[in-house]
């Protein structure tokens, strides 16, 4: 029998390797992925909401993202930013403008989700910001961004965070 007819039976009796599946993002995460993108040029640029707004809707991940979450997101962190600011000062060490941009927008984030959306748990809201650092900020940006938060969580969720008995 020929090396070619042999082939096809030998690839038969081994089982296909399996290639590692790439990890699926929930319509959320990338809804926070896409408002902190949007937040970052805000915090650079200063441009208004809406050319921030018309540009994200132009990223090829913005079809699969939750839309609803993202605009409360983008939008609520941009209008509410003084607010969230005045939260997170009570938790830095240094004005939140001297924070780097991907560090103070996933902060906003996180102060956003753990002041208005109270179907988030804090603790997923927490996690959610620290994966959004470690994907995009610096090298130890999520352990800050973890114990901000989490001081954070106490001011604006008390009953939640007593309840999870820290």
């Amino acid at each position: 029998m020929s090396d070619e007819a042999q082939a096809p039976a030998d690839a038969a009796k081994k089982p296909a390797a399996k290639k590692p599946r790439a990890a699926t993002k929930s319509p959320r995460r990338r809804a926070r992925e896409l408002a902190l993108q949007g937040l970052y040029q805000w915090l650079l640029s200063g441009d208004d909401a809406a050319v921030i707004d018309a540009h994200m809707h132009e990223q090829d991940e913005f079809e699969r993202a939750d839309r609803l979450h993202y605009d409360a997101l983008l939008n609520g962190c941009i209008a509410e930013a003084a607010a969230l600011d005045a939260v997170l000062a009570k938790h830095v060490d240094r004005r939140t403008n001297q924070l780097s941009p991907i560090e103070h927008g996933v902060l906003l984030i996180g102060a956003y989700e753990l002041t208005h959306c109270l179907d988030i748990p804090y603790r997923v809201a927490i996690n959610e910001a620290v994966e959004l650092a470690k994907s995009f900020g610096g090298t130890d940006g999520h352990k800050y961004v973890n114990g901000v938060l989490d001081k954070a969580a106490g001011d604006l969720r008390p009953v939640e965070v007593a309840a999870r008995g820290r």
